[in-house]
Parts: structure tokens; sequence; C-alpha cells
């Protein structure tokens, strides 16, 4: 990690002497050159770190139900190098380390003290927690669980597991450049982009144009982006396990493991009446792409008003549902894992020992639509206080539609102080693939039980405290900042987050 940041770090200086030498030796040549205004004069360095935890009650990975507690650290470096007079290179890095104790509930038997190594855990490289160097076993917590296991593991949607899969590392990387015209009436940008996670990769790229008129009081710009992603398919254990052997319930994962039906009674396993989820087609594409186009366009009104039109059209495709999420039906018998006395308590955090088997994964349809049409207006008020305010209308064709109205108040408390209190509110209706744990029906084609997709609102509030300092020296600070959100949904979500910023100048 010190050597990537050291790279970060090394390199932007490099290229920016290289840049500056290259103008002192024009200069010598021919004193007599006449320079114009750079659109970026020095090479800018931002770095921003932030916190966010959450709590909750309706994990996707459990069927709509469980703990959605969920903790995230990450860094951001962003560098913009002047190339010269018209150029600038961006280089924009993100770590994001998360630990999510619904993810870890894709395997929630996991047990890395047992003596016993059960489930599809062969280190394939495709297990749903798999990752061969942490030597995983797992152990599941029964009434017929042979004395001589040791360190029984209570499955519950309640609990995190101990599972490779609690945690994770997040990492992204952009590379932009953008080419300013003589004079600086238009605008031409580009960008690749990469990104990856324990079961996501993306690829993207994109480019845009911007056109200034009115003496540059108008500004109309346009970008088309592509993302080109895949899926390495992580899945319910149980459900893995059945396809993997073809439905066997006497082996690996459930060896030697009672299945109890709603009343507690442990089933014959080798029954059709017996579990198995509804379906063992899996994950059959493992692209997702996503292609867009953004318009806007920016008006200065007055001395003291601008305002802001934007509209994206956004289209997805592949395979759009998540395979770590479970879902449930009403019309199908329930079976369970686990110690059987919390049966009648699952669906509420009472329930410390039993797990209920999957129907089937999350399945959505292979393509979406995304538009989103918005407004951005800015009052300046006086030279204290600035008003800026953001609506955003969206609509898709899963059925969603949703309104994003957003004030914030920045007031200067000092000539280089200011405090920028702020406020969120969002509402959105509900998709025409959801239904809550255990309300849809094992006849429909899509569904999903991930409050994402459900019907509700939130409300944010925020504060935040921003210094700035635009006579710096070298390497200087040019500006500080630190954010505090809070965010609660009517679902029972809450959130805190919590940023800190810095920019930097070099000389």
């Amino acid at each position: 990690m010190k050597k990537i940041i050291y790279i970060l770090f090394f390199i932007p200086s490099i290229l920016f002497s290289q840049v500056k030498k290259k103008d002192t030796l024009v200069k010598k040549i021919n004193p007599k050159v006449t320079y114009k205004k750079r659109v970026l004069e020095t090479t800018e360095i931002d770095l921003l770190s932030s916190f966010y935890t959450q709590e909750g009650s309706n994990a996707a990975v459990t069927g709509g139900i469980g703990t959605e507690q969920l903790d995230d650290f990450a860094g951001n470096i962003t560098i913009s190098i002047p190339l010269n007079d018209d150029d600038v290179l961006s280089i924009d890095a993100t770590i994001s380390a998360y630990s999510s104790a619904s993810s870890s509930n894709l395997n929630p038997f996991y047990n890395p003290t047992s003596n016993r190594n059960q489930g599809d855990d062969d280190d394939d490289g495709d297990d749903d927690d798999d990752k061969p160097s942490r030597g995983k076993q797992v152990i599941i917590s029964g009434a017929s669980t042979p004395s001589s296991v040791t360190g029984t593991i209570k499955g519950t949607p309640w609990a995190a597991s101990s599972g490779a899969s609690k945690e994770d590392v997040w990492i992204s990387g952009v590379i932009g450049y953008s080419h300013s015209s003589d004079s600086r009436n238009s605008i031409y940008k580009a960008h690749v982009s990469f990104a990856n996670e324990f079961d996501y990769t993306s690829f993207g790229g994109g480019v845009g144009f911007a056109k200034l008129f009115n003496q540059k009081n108008t500004d109309i710009a346009i970008d088309a982006n592509v993302y080109l992603d895949s899926w390495r398919p992580m899945y319910p254990t149980e459900i893995k396990t059945f396809k993997t052997y073809g439905g066997n319930l006497n082996t690996s994962f459930f060896s030697g493991v009672d299945i109890y039906n709603q009343q507690g009674i442990a089933i014959n396993k080798n029954l059709l009446s017996a579990w198995r989820p509804i379906s063992t087609s899996l994950v059959d594409n493992n692209a997702r792409n996503s292609y867009s186009v953004s318009l806007s366009f920016s008006q200065i009104l007055s001395k003291n008003s601008q305002i802001s039109i934007f509209a994206d059209y956004l289209m997805q495709q592949g395979w759009l549902a998540n395979p770590m999420q479970r879902v449930y039906f009403a019309d199908k018998p329930n079976f369970y894992i686990g110690e059987k006395q919390y049966i009648n308590n699952y669906t509420t955090t009472r329930n410390q020992g039993v797990f209920q088997l999957a129907d089937d994964i999350e399945r959505l349809p292979k393509t979406r639509v995304k538009i989103p049409i918005g407004v951005r207006y800015h009052y300046y008020v006086n030279e204290k206080i600035t008003l800026r305010t953001y609506y955003r209308y969206y609509f898709d064709d899963w059925g969603i539609n949703s309104q994003t109205i957003n004030i914030e108040l920045p007031i200067k408390l000092a000539e280089k102080y200011t405090m920028y209190p702020s406020f969120r509110y969002y509402t959105q209706t509900q998709s025409d693939y959801f239904a809550p744990y255990e309300q849809h029906l094992s006849t429909s084609t899509f569904y999903t039980s991930d409050y994402d997709l459900s019907e509700y609102n939130s409300n944010q509030y925020g504060v935040g405290f921003k210094y700035t300092d635009i006579f710096t020296s070298f390497f200087g600070l040019k500006n500080v900042n630190l954010n505090y959100h809070f965010y609660k949904r009517n679902t029972g979500l809450t959130a805190h987050i919590v940023s800190l910023g810095a920019k930097f100048v070099l000389e």
C-alpha cells in the first residue's frame, strides 16, 4: 500500500516538473512568446477519507429480514496535472474496505474453529465464501449434530457469520483527460475506469463535450459512458451445495444435520417432499453492461443566480439481479437448519440459533432503462450566505418513480471559514418485482426482497465545515473540509457518514 501511495504522488510530480522545464526552455529560446492563461495553473491533489456505518433489519441476503449492519472505510486520492496550457490529466483512485453482517450470511454456518469441514468448500475458487488462503471450515448447528463436533455455530439472519465474505476491499481507478480550446469555449473530455471487488469487476470508459456561449454565461454539455462489468457469482451456500451435489441432502453441507419443517419436526431428507430450491438454474450470463448518455444546460441568470438543467438516459443489460440475495415464497413450505426451539421466533431478534433454507435467489429482468431529469438553482444572497438547491425526478421500466430534493446553505463564518448545513429528502415507489419476506409467489417470473427496490422515503441531515486559503505556498493546503450526515429511512435503516477532505497545490 505504501508503494502505491508513493507512486501516486511521485509520478505526478515528475510529470509536472517536466512540463515546467519545457515552458522554461521555450521562454529561453523565444522570450517574446505570448502565453495564454492555463486551464489549470498547478498540479492539485485532493485527498478524501470517509467512514460510513449503518443499521437495519431488512437484509436482502437473508430474504428481506435480518441485520443490515455494515461498516465502510474509504480513502480517495485525485491528482489533476496540467500537461500544458490547454490539457489536464487526472488520476483518481479509491480503496474501500467494508465489513457486512448480511453478506457474511451467504454462509451463516461458517466456523473456522470446527473440526469438521462441511459444505462446498473445496477451494475451487467458486464457493460463496471460498478464499483458499483462509482455510475455511463449515459446521451447521442441529439437534442431531454429533457431540464430538466442537465450535458449533448458531446460524441466524440476526447475527453475522464469521465467514470470509463478511468483509472485502473494493478498489477503483479512473484516468481522465480534458482539452480546452484556445478560446476556452470548447472542452473535450475522455476517461477510462476500472473497479473490482470479490464478486464483481468493472471496466468503463467515456467521452464528453462542453460548449460555452454568450460570453461564457451559457454552457451546454453532453457525455456518453460505457461500463462493461462481469460477475463472479456467489450464491447462498445451501443452494450452491444442493446444485453441486445433485440434490443429495445427506452429503457435504447437509451431512449429519437435521432439516426441520415449520413445526420443528425433523424431515426425511430422502423424500421428494423434502426441501429443495424451486430452480437450480443459476447465473447464465456473467455480463452486466451499462450505457448512458447525459445532457446538461447551464445558464447564468444574473450576477446572483445560476440554473442548470440535466437529463440522463441509462440502459443496463445482462444479469441485473444479485445472486447473493435469497427469496422466500408464501406458497412453499418452510425448512430450517439449526436449533428448532427458535423457529417460532425466526423473524425477530430473539432468534439466536436457526436459519431458513432459501427457496430461490433473486431474479430480475435482464434489461433496465433509467431516466433521471433534474434541475439545480444557486442563488448568491449576500457575501455571507449562498443558497444551493437541487431537484430530481427519476423513473425506470421496473416501476420505480422517485423524487429528490436537496437544499444546502453555505454560510461564511469568516474570511477563510464556511459552514454548510444541508437537508435531503427522497421518496420512491415500489418496483413491480418487490415483495417483503415470504410474500412472493413461486409462480412469478421475477422477484426480489431487496428493500432498495421497495417503497420508502428517507431524510438526510448534514453539516460541513470548510477552510479555504487561496494564498498557498509550496505543496500548500488550499482547503480542508469536514462533513457529517445522518440518514434515516422509514423502513428503519439508519446511517452515519463522516468525511474529511483536503486539497493541496504543487507549485
